[in-house]
């Protein structure tokens, strides 16, 4: 094991993945040591008055959560497209909510291609009929995000993501100089998100 897995340089504790679709977004977490991500719940997207958002900001802080992920959809060949600015958007309000609540809970998008497919796929295989799959694939595919994010900070030893900040993120000189929503992209996710 490498010296900063030892270290741990990611934050260790209960995290929370996100799956956003346009009537439903799917939550899981994870236990506080970051084994196994597991389904949590489904809550209705509320657009106009984001009701959900204050929902799932209010869970973090119930949860003492120490990170969420959101899931940032593209296309098998890395490219964003409508589904991948919402994930941005409901990332950028989720950021500002929980800045409101004053808990500075990092979020972070995070690559899941494929994943409501393999949630799909999953829950066929666990024997449920296709038509109650709309009940419980939002939070099955927000499981499969949140895995796949712990399972690289583990291999990794460091943060994976970018982080997205509510108001403002530091400068090129670090001094904060840059206003407005921001997203911040490094090199730590495996090269798909940059």
């Amino acid at each position: 094991m490498t010296e900063g897995a030892v270290a741990g340089v990611y934050p260790r504790g209960v995290k929370l993945g996100v799956d956003v679709g346009t009537v439903r977004v799917g939550v899981a977490l994870c236990d506080p040591e970051g084994i196994l991500a597991t389904p949590l719940r489904t809550l209705q997207r509320n657009v106009k008055k984001n009701t959900d958002v204050r929902i799932l900001a209010a869970l973090a802080a119930e949860l003492n959560a120490v990170e969420i992920f959101v899931g940032l959809p593209r296309t098998m060949r890395g490219e964003e497209h409508a589904s991948a600015r919402m994930a941005t958007d409901y990332a950028l309000l989720l950021a500002r909510s929980l800045q409101e609540a004053g808990t500075d809970v990092p979020v972070r998008l995070i690559d899941e291609r494929l994943s409501t497919v393999t949630a799909h796929r999953n829950l066929h295989e666990a024997g449920m009929s296709s038509r109650n799959h709309r009940t419980v694939v939002d939070q099955v595919a927000a499981a499969g995000i949140l895995q796949h994010a712990i399972d690289m900070q583990k291999a990794r030893g460091t943060e994976v993501g970018n982080r997205v900040y509510a108001e403002s993120a530091p400068g090129p000189t670090g001094d904060g100089a840059q206003t407005g929503p921001a997203v911040q992209t490094h090199s730590s996710d495996n090269g798909r998100l940059q």
